[in-house]
């Protein structure tokens, strides 16, 4: 598949720069795959949408307060951007920094007036690894939970406000799982009304934690889609988790795309320690004509076109067969012609 068939004409004002006043007043595209048809509706109405009795998988990560002000100590600012921990000691971050020249010939910088930090070394990826000087009980993200600020979408053309630090995250994120630098968006419009009445329904909810990271918005460069390189994201499931995810008896809901790779990772390993929790990275690039391991319906945004993301949605459409992207195309243009809003503050999709 070339890189160049990814991609499609989404005016500008298609991309929300501002969720929905409330998170269930988000537009709800439904696609039904068995008939091909597409139906319209306001996401609170999901629970009315939905097949019977689903296992309903939800990414709980939190997303942190990655972007944190610093000043070189010439004065010169520099924004240092969280990505994750690099090997222990935990005050080690693999980190984006801008501008990143002057700041790594200088070595150190300053974070608030007390703390500073020191670039250790320059990677290859344009990434650096940064050590951070801090008390013994505390740690960069508590850190950058007191000092820093949400790192919105690159498409989000503003900075982030105070009332971004309770949309940009979803209503179950949990605090203890602060390991995100993008939210996993496909959550963002629950409330605990909807979670509510779908546990009254029938459905069961479960939780794993992917730590989604900036590759998620990072486009497609290669000129064949398959010699893209992917990029890797930690997970953890518990022991029950992983025994539903084992468990076939019930049909399964994503919510949201890092479900899904976190799904078809695991199901597409062994695991002699099934009552043990796991932790491991995904690193699996879905596209046609992939067959789905464990998902049986998803939930999710409208995405970017030349997306890997854009890839993983036009494989769910047609499960083992190369013919999902055409289709997928013809959804977002009627999502366009309906005015249906994009990207991680946009409407949603439903495919059953």
């Amino acid at each position: 598949m070339l890189t160049s068939e990814l991609q499609y004409d989404l005016p500008s004002d298609r991309i929300a720069q501002s969720p929905a006043e409330r998170r269930d007043q988000s537009r709800l595209l439904l696609f039904d795959r068995n008939s091909g048809k597409i139906a319209h509706h306001l996401f609170h109405e999901l629970p009315d949408l939905l097949p019977p009795r689903l296992s309903i998988l939800r990414n709980d990560v939190s997303v942190l307060k990655a972007r944190l002000p610093g000043v070189r100590p010439t004065g010169g600012k520099v924004e240092c951007l969280l990505l994750r921990p690099s090997d222990p000691p935990e005050t080690t971050w693999r980190c984006l920094l801008k501008p990143g020249g002057k700041t790594a010939k200088t070595g150190t910088f300053g974070l608030g007036d007390e703390y500073y930090a020191e670039v250790i070394e320059s990677l290859a990826s344009g990434e650096y690894l940064v050590k951070f000087d801090l008390p013994k009980d505390s740690d960069p993200p508590a850190l950058a939970q007191r000092l820093g600020s949400l790192p919105l979408p690159p498409y989000v053309r503003r900075p982030a406000d105070h009332a971004d630090e309770k949309r940009y995250q979803t209503v179950y994120a949990k605090s203890e799982n602060r390991s995100a630098v993008a939210a996993p968006t496909a959550g963002l419009h629950f409330t605990p009304q909807i979670l509510k009445k779908l546990n009254e329904d029938g459905h069961t909810i479960h939780d794993l934690t992917l730590s989604v990271g900036l590759g998620t918005f990072r486009p497609i460069e290669t000129e064949k889609v398959e010699d893209h390189p992917m990029h890797a994201e930690e997970y953890f499931l518990t022991p029950s988790t992983k025994s539903v995810l084992r468990d076939t008896s019930q049909k399964r809901l994503a919510i949201g795309t890092t479900c899904v790779r976190t799904i078809e990772h695991y199901l597409g390993t062994d695991d002699p320690n099934i009552n043990s929790p796991t932790r491991a990275e995904a690193q699996l690039f879905i596209r046609p004509p992939y067959s789905f391991l464990g998902v049986d319906h998803l939930l999710t945004n409208f995405h970017l076109p030349g997306s890997t993301l854009l890839c993983l949605v036009a494989a769910f459409l047609s499960p083992g067969k190369p013919d999902g992207l055409p289709m997928l195309k013809e959804i977002y243009a009627e999502a366009i012609t309906q005015k249906y809003r994009f990207f991680s503050y946009g409407d949603a999709m439903l495919i059953v």
